[in-house]
């Protein structure tokens, strides 16, 4: 059974409920009241009230310090954040440009994005516009298909963050693999990862490769410095 099979009766009306208590909020501002939204939207005090504590156990609300009002919370600024990712420094484009000029093969830079325990998720924030990446879908989605996402898992894995790199050969298309250097910001945090997509036989020699992203990897460290 899909998910959407389960929507069903008064579901539907709740999952709108709750929207327009998320967008009131919003509409309000930091601090707004249960009661401020139970008369602005002509709702029973005790729905508003349900509905808000939904919302905050979901993490779409939180409450204010002093727990008499509500903001919007970290679910909403990182679907935000997801649907308008922050532009690239300009040191990091000249980066990526520099990198591109003198290497033989495609250039990427994903980004990473993480909140508490939850999986990583993956987007690609700059794609090399003269080697397209291939099944973008899959490398998103499935963080063990490419080095990618390998390295988002290896934060898990004290061994595999300390190898300094993610690889993957021969697995997405025979022939051809990529390997990918951290970008960590001031605080040690992962926020991105520099690829390298070339042939297999390249990348036999990790050392090499490795060599050749590092004075990049450099320059986009410092541009993300503040992540």
């Amino acid at each position: 059974m899909s998910a959407s099979d389960g929507i069903g009766g008064r579901q539907p009306k709740a999952v709108l409920s709750a929207l327009v208590v998320l967008e009131e909020v919003a509409a309000c501002g930091p601090g707004v009241t249960a009661r401020e939204i139970s008369r602005n939207l002509g709702m029973p005090r005790a729905t508003a009230y349900r509905l808000l504590n939904l919302l905050v156990q979901q993490e779409y609300l939180v409450r204010t310090p002093d727990l008499s009002g509500f903001a919007l919370g970290s679910k909403v600024t990182e679907l935000a954040g997801m649907a308008t990712p922050a532009p690239l420094p300009g040191a990091a484009l000249e980066a990526l440009a520099r990198l591109r000029d003198h290497t033989r093969g495609g250039v990427h830079l994903a980004g990473y994005h993480r909140t508490g325990t939850e999986r990583p998720r993956v987007r690609i924030l700059d794609a090399d516009p003269e080697y397209p990446i291939e099944h973008e879908h899959v490398i998103t989605g499935d963080l063990t298909a490419s080095a990618i996402g390998r390295l988002a898992l290896a934060e898990n894995d004290a061994l595999a963050r300390a190898r300094g790199y993610a690889l993957q050969v021969n697995e997405l298309r025979s022939g051809a693999g990529c390997l990918t250097l951290p970008i960590r910001n001031r605080r040690g945090v992962l926020v991105a990862g520099l690829t390298l997509s070339t042939s297999s036989a390249r990348l036999r020699d990790v050392d090499e490769a490795v060599g050749l992203l590092s004075p990049g990897r450099d320059l986009l460290e410092a541009a993300f410095g503040d992540r």
